[in-house]
């Protein structure tokens, strides 16, 4: 579980400064889905920096799992990162010379996994998303969609606690966009994960229970599952359809 407190991140900028986050109380129960959206440059990449470990506040808390993250050394951050944290980027972030499989087990490797398993492993966390015939492939012979999906492969294989997606459709079409979507859905429904995702899409950040909107700096709930009000016209105004008749 996240514990957010007071969380404020300030950035030096020319001579002044600028709040990325500001005074942000929340908590993320485990298991959770949210998504996140903003303007560009008013926090939502600096809120995700931060439940991932890899940035600290200049004041207030982020606790997870009871630890506070922005009290803890570097030395112990790398070990957190390593066994909780999966991150998919808008860029897919995979390294070329390597092909899909050698990308997931990548992500292996700082656990000290014996080689063996680490390669089924990873086997199997392509398959999952749907590339177990393409685990030989480098991602030069992969389209966007196949790459990402190789990412999120990538960041399954460790069983995190947490998922952080920064824009993970940003660079891929709308239908490949649903279909990456609906993907990390079914993971999240599956495996029980905390899932954390910023996207600039509203039809996206709406499949979410819930949505965090970031504004210069300043956090605010949306829940998603609320039900939506319809309001009622003047006399003789039209109703909508499949209202019901007067009696």
């Amino acid at each position: 579980m996240y514990e957010l407190k007071k969380l404020s991140r300030v950035y030096p900028k020319g001579r002044g400064k600028v709040a990325a986050l500001s005074g942000v109380d929340l908590e993320i129960p485990d298991g959770e889905f949210i998504t996140v959206q903003g303007l560009t440059g008013h926090g939502k990449t600096t809120f995700l920096l931060m439940l991932g470990a890899l940035d600290k506040p200049t004041s207030g808390k982020i606790i997870f799992d009871g630890k506070d993250l922005g009290a803890m050394p570097e030395s112990q951050l790398v070990d957190v990162r390593a066994q909780n944290f999966g991150f998919i980027f808008q860029n897919y972030n995979l390294l070329p010379t390597l092909n899909a499989e050698e990308n997931v087990e990548a992500a292996l490797v700082p656990l000290g996994i014996p080689t063996a398993e680490r390669r089924a492993r990873s086997i199997a966390a392509l398959t999952e998303v749907g590339l177990g015939d393409r685990v030989g492939h480098f991602p030069s012979e992969m389209s966007g969609g196949e790459q990402q999906r190789v990412a999120i492969a990538r960041a399954l294989v460790k069983e995190p606690k947490v998922i952080l997606a920064d824009e993970p459709t940003g660079n891929l079409d709308e239908v490949t966009s649903l279909e990456i979507v609906a993907l990390m859905e079914k993971l999240w429904k599956q495996r029980g994960m905390t899932l954390v995702l910023v996207t600039h899409d509203t039809k996206v950040a709406r499949r979410a229970p819930r949505t965090a909107v970031i504004t210069k700096g300043k956090l605010t709930m949306r829940d998603n599952r609320a039900p939506k009000v319809i309001t009622q016209g003047p006399p003789g105004a039209a109703k909508p359809a499949g209202a019901p008749k007067p009696a």
